[in-house]
Formats: C-alpha cells, structure tokens, sequence
C-alpha cells in the first residue's frame, strides 16, 4: 500500500531523513520506534507532505505522491494524528471533527454516528471549544477527525503522550479493533514499547534519521530495545 524508496528529507538544508526504504502492505499495523530526534516524527511528516523538501519516491496503491501537497496526500487517502494532537482550541469539538470531512474525497459536513460510537465522549461536547478538553480528551477528537477523512492509512505520532493510563487502554483497543476487524492499515510512532508489541504486526527502529533494524514484532527483543531506545 505505502512505499518509500530512497527518501531524504530536509528542514532547510538540514537532512533529517536520509534514504530511506521501507514497504507497508494494506491491512498492516506497524509501529515505528527509537529514541527522542532519531527521525519518527520527521518520517510521518515526510508521508504527509510537511517537511520543507524530500527527495526519493513515496508511492501510495503504487501511485507517486511525492509530489502532492498535504492536502492532496489527505484526499488520496492519508489520515494523521500529530505529535501534540494539533486540535484547534478555540473551535468546537463539532467544527474541528468537520474540518476532518472536509479531507475526504466524498465532500466534507457530515460527521458521521459511528463516530460517537467509537468516542462517546466527544458526542456529550460537541459545543464545547477543543482547548476547554482534557488531554485525553483532546487525543480522541485528533483520532476522530483523521478518521472523518475516510483514510485508507492513519499516522499516528505519539497518542499515548501524557494521556491517562484508562484512556491509553480504549485509544490502544480502538486503533486494534479499526486494523484487525475493518482493515485500516496503521502507521504508529510510539514510546511505549509494550503498546507496540501487543498492537503490531511489524516493527521500524529508526537510528540518525535511518531504518535501522525492522521485522515482524515477534523480532522486538529487548536487546533491540536496549540498544536503540534506552536513554
């Protein structure tokens, strides 16, 4: 579904990514791990279109994107949840989960229920404005609003960031249930290796802006762990 070969990436004349190779095929749940400025982050927003210049190809179903902007890599099927959820505060929980519909390439306005089935929470503040959230809280409505793009892949950087152990366990069991049960494939940047190996079916260590190790999350030893994420 997703594939990068040979891409660098730069904030300025800075090579933040440097030729990177890596596949994901749909349906998959990867999680992309490494220490704090290793890449993770910088990968995702090199898949979004975010990043000042990349050099390489990113196909998506075998289709160069490379080229697109954000927005054009969001209709094609993209979702993304940010590092820091990237809410916009002083909208409501209503304008902020449609401008998410707005990504999709079926038009934009109509939120859909199964939303509020997924998170309840959000459906009780609606009117409320997205900053007046709690952080969990504020993590839901990120992950909703990617949903409302109708991705065929999410980027998740980070979800469980400083989020309540009760809410990390339903963000963690809703990302599973939307991979295993309705096919999404999902890319998830995480600290939290646990999360990971219960959550992936493979993994990406990144090392200096590189892959540097990958396989199935059986092969997530802690000697991997060790070696490329303790401080």
């Amino acid at each position: 579904m997703l594939e990068l070969s040979n891409v660098d990436s730069y904030y300025g004349n800075s090579r933040a990514l440097q030729d990177v190779s890596l596949v994901v095929g749909e349906g998959e749940f990867v999680s992309v791990l490494g220490r704090n400025g290793v890449g993770k982050t910088t990968l995702l927003r090199t898949i979004i279109g975010l990043m000042d210049r990349s050099t390489g190809n990113i196909k998506l179903d075998g289709v160069e994107i490379g080229g697109r902007q954000t927005h054009e890599r969001a209709v094609a099927g993209i979702g993304y949840v940010p590092q820091g959820r990237g809410i916009l505060p002083k909208f409501t929980v209503r304008e902020n989960l449609k401008m998410g519909t707005f990504a999709s390439a079926k038009g934009g306005g109509d939120i859909g229920e199964w939303v509020f089935e997924l998170f309840p929470i959000l459906k009780d503040f609606l009117d409320r404005p997205g900053g007046n959230l709690s952080g969990g809280q504020q993590q839901q409505l990120a992950i909703a609003r990617a949903l409302l793009t109708d991705p065929k892949i999410i980027l998740l950087d980070e979800p469980t960031e400083g989020i309540q152990p009760n809410i990390v366990e339903r963000i963690e069991q809703i990302l599973v249930e939307l991979n295993r049960k309705h096919g999404m494939t999902v890319i998830l940047v995480e600290q939290n290796v646990e999360f990971a190996r219960r959550a992936s079916q493979r993994f990406f260590v990144m090392e200096r802006g590189s892959v540097a190790a990958s396989g199935s999350v059986s092969e997530l030893t802690d000697e991997l762990v060790h070696r490329y994420m303790a401080v």
